[in-house]
């Protein structure tokens, strides 16, 4: 497989999707650039956006199996990991893994659950692994957590830890659709009752698992010249150093960036990453990972305005 092969791919999928998600065009794309730089998106947007059946469609439309768990204030981490149970027929202890053993877990309004809770799905993140009674179980290298949350200054929410937030590749807010689309929406959705399966829309598997692997592969194989990388490492620097902000991007972040805009390069078909490339997902990647000073705040900058003003400043290789 090239990058000509992967851009297909794309395609594909982004035809299949668009079979019952009408827009959320860069949400379908962030998607697949988190999927082939093996990273994981946080959606933030108020309900009824389609949050959690853009998963559903996306997960079926690249076979992946997919698992979901319903964030609530009671959720325990066993709930999600799951835990040994003692089978007294053979007086031994059984695993019962829980929904993270998969290979899409959709975590849904994940604020809504304390962070001790939020903070089970750290390994499972990091490693793609879970750790259960001192024994370690690997997941698919192909896991890939989409978790959503509902903007922050709703009640009954909780604020993800810093270490939570870092391992998400991108937070992406989701708005409302355009008038057009919310028509098309109306017209496709009214007459249906509930939210229908992706089948009950034709959407069918598109790529099966050898062929996603190698897609992979191939994004992992795109260089990056040395100009590109001082200029990842200039723009995540920088945030540490603006005075808007009070905390600013890790390291993990510039690597995160980096993989990020090799699989973007290669969604394009281009086997060679651009400065357009790291521009266009800088926000993506760093908002949810800098913190706003106090002053900052009472002016009421928003941190993407900040983030922007960085990328503005910072001079991109030619």
């Amino acid at each position: 497989m090239n990058v000509d092969e992967v851009s297909a791919l794309a395609a594909r999928v982004r035809e299949e999707i668009g079979k019952a998600i009408v827009g959320q065009t860069e949400t379908v794309d962030l998607l697949l650039t988190a999927l082939f730089a093996r990273g994981h998106v946080l959606l933030e947007g108020a309900p009824g956006t389609a949050k959690t059946f853009l998963a559903q469609c996306f997960a079926r439309t690249l076979d992946l199996d997919f698992g979901r768990v319903q964030f609530t204030p009671d959720l325990m981490p066993a709930d999600i990991v799951g835990a040994n149970l003692f089978n007294f027929q053979t007086s031994t202890f059984t695993l019962n893994p829980g929904p993270v053993f998969c290979d899409l877990l959709l975590a849904d309004e994940i604020n809504r659950t304390p962070p001790k809770t939020q903070a089970a799905l750290l390994e499972a993140m990091q490693e793609r692994a879970v750790t259960i009674d001192g024994e370690t179980y690997r997941l698919p290298d192909r896991f890939m957590v989409i978790a959503t949350q509902n903007p922050i200054e709703q009640q009954g929410v909780y604020p993800l830890p810093e270490a939570q937030l870092d391992r998400f590749l991108f937070k992406h807010l989701m708005g409302y659709p355009s008038a057009d689309e919310e028509k098309r929406i109306v017209a496709g959705h009214g007459a249906r009752f509930g939210t229908p399966r992706p089948e009950a829309w034709g959407i069918e598997p598109n790529v099966d698992h050898a062929r996603l692997a190698e897609a992979i592969a191939v994004v992992e194989a795109v260089p990056m010249v040395g100009d590109v990388v001082d200029y990842v490492v200039a723009l995540v620097r920088a945030t540490r150093e603006a005075p808007d902000l009070e905390s600013g991007a890790s390291p993990r972040a510039a690597a995160m960036l980096a993989g990020a805009a090799r699989a973007r390069a290669a969604l394009d078909g281009r086997d060679y990453v651009l400065p357009d490339d790291v521009k266009a997902l800088a926000p993506a990647v760093l908002r949810h990972r800098v913190i706003l000073s106090a002053a900052a705040e009472i002016e009421g900058r928003p941190v993407e305005s900040v983030i922007q003003r960085l990328i503005d400043e910072i001079g991109a290789p030619r």
